[in-house]
């Protein structure tokens, strides 16, 4: 198929999944548009109000699904032979790519400096306000041993109560270690945090429906109050995320296959076109994820690898989400005029590649764990309701694009594995012809 028609169809599949989100968001730009000529103050505070409900509740599920989704990837793999056999080249082909996409995003983001545009539209004091909080944040942590002090909870049950993310995750890795190690015995917890998991799942899926007046909300709100001049402001943004993807998409993948394999970026692509239109549709790892298992099987890729590597990469490899948080936390301090240095900077993006490994594979996956950097940066979302208002201008359209970069991830490096264990049928991958169809 050629690349023009796999794009229509992917656009098409966007829209048919999503349109009531487009529908929110051009809704949003309409009546946005229209209070800006026409103010009333009535309406704003309903929009405002909905707008930060729709953020409350993103902010509401962030623990329960970290905790539940980080137990359940760690004790998947447990004791597991294959991980002793393969594991390690996973997390540490997986640790390479997403450290080489936070560190392009946040290169583009300080040199191309997206939020400085949107600056003029935030209010004095509450950019006073974030910079007190930051300052704050940054001096309680005082140097690296600090920081990293602060790290380790010494009540983990503190660190859930007060939404203090970073000691909650290590304490939970400790404690999903633990429970790797214990054999069966641990069926009762992490079946229990398998259906944490599972309903927490189905309250995100709620919440997306509340997704389309949210956006609607945060959209109209943001454009009655700065005009049209907010789609100037955001686009510098949008400017810095695909090219951080497309560098990521065309030329790290195909470096880091010829680096660590023999396999063929172009061919690989191709194999997986299917799967990559799908996440674009759809917006969402997880629902991707057994069509991107029947590409990459019948074209080359063995069962043992792609039923181990690929499910554990849309629970835990997210380099395009990890990317997309860099650039929006790096946006949300320029424009609110929190000075960047390198130290803060290093912490965004630590933490990003944290953030995006506990993401849940679900349209607005990457926006409802960027909580977890704000909170190291001593913010929460509410004190950002403005920036974030940008932000959901177009998360939809960057949501699709990350999404695809995260499936082509994940295939990368189950191709290399593949590859690294004679796992790999490459008389079927470079033949396009010998393909099988997808059901």
């Amino acid at each position: 198929m050629k690349l023009h028609m796999q794009i229509l169809i992917a656009l098409g599949l966007g829209l048919k999944r999503n349109w009531h989100i487009f529908f929110g968001i051009i809704a949003g730009i309409v009546v946005g548009i229209y209070l800006h000529a026409h103010p009333n103050m009535f309406v704003d505070n309903i929009l405002t109000f909905i707008g930060q409900v729709f953020i409350r509740l993103i902010q509401m599920v962030v623990i329960p699904l970290v905790v539940s989704a980080i137990i359940i990837g760690i004790t998947s793999i447990g004791d597991n032979k294959q991980l002793g056999k393969f594991g390690s080249k996973m997390i540490l082909y997986y640790g390479i790519l997403t450290t080489i996409a936070v560190t392009i995003g946040a290169a583009l983001a300080l040199l191309i400096k997206p939020g400085t545009g949107a600056a003029h539209y935030i209010s004095e004091n509450v950019v006073a306000s974030v910079q007190a909080s930051v300052s704050t944040a940054m001096q309680e942590q005082g140097n690296v041993l600090n920081l990293i002090l602060s790290f380790f909870p010494n009540n983990p049950f503190a660190a859930i109560a007060s939404g203090n993310m970073v000691p909650i995750i290590l304490f939970v890795v400790l404690f999903a270690l633990a429970l790797a190690k214990v054999g069966d015995v641990n069926r009762p917890i992490v079946s229990f945090f398998e259906s944490v998991f599972a309903a927490t799942m189905k309250i995100t899926d709620w919440i997306m429906v509340f997704a389309a007046p949210g956006v609607f909300a945060l959209t109209a709100s943001a454009v009655a109050s700065f005009g049209g001049g907010i789609f100037a402001a955001i686009s510098k943004y949008l400017l810095v995320l695909l090219a951080g993807f497309m560098i990521q998409m065309f030329m790290i993948y195909p470096l880091f296959l010829k680096c660590f394999s023999k396999v063929s970026a172009p061919m690989l692509f191709s194999a997986i076109a299917e799967a990559m239109m799908v996440a674009f549709g759809t917006a969402s790892s997880s629902a991707t994820l057994p069509l991107t298992i029947a590409c990459c099987e019948k074209r080359g890729i063995s069962h043992k690898i792609s039923s181990f590597v690929l499910p554990l990469g849309a629970t835990l490899n997210f380099d395009g989400t990890a990317l997309l948080q860099t650039v929006a936390v790096i946006f949300l301090a320029q424009a609110y005029q929190v000075p960047l240095d390198f130290f803060l900077v290093a912490q965004i993006a630590l933490l990003a590649i944290v953030a995006s490994s506990t993401c849940a594979g679900i349209p607005g996956g990457g926006l409802i764990t960027i909580a977890l950097i704000l909170n190291g940066m001593g913010l929460s979302p509410e004190q950002l309701v403005a920036g974030f208002a940008f932000l959901f201008t177009i998360e939809r359209l960057t949501d699709m694009l990350r999404t695809t970069l995260n499936i082509a991830s994940d295939a990368v490096v189950a191709a290399t594995i593949a590859d690294n264990e004679n796992e790999i049928n490459y008389d079927l991958l470079n033949n396009p012809a010998a393909y099988e169809d997808i059901a």
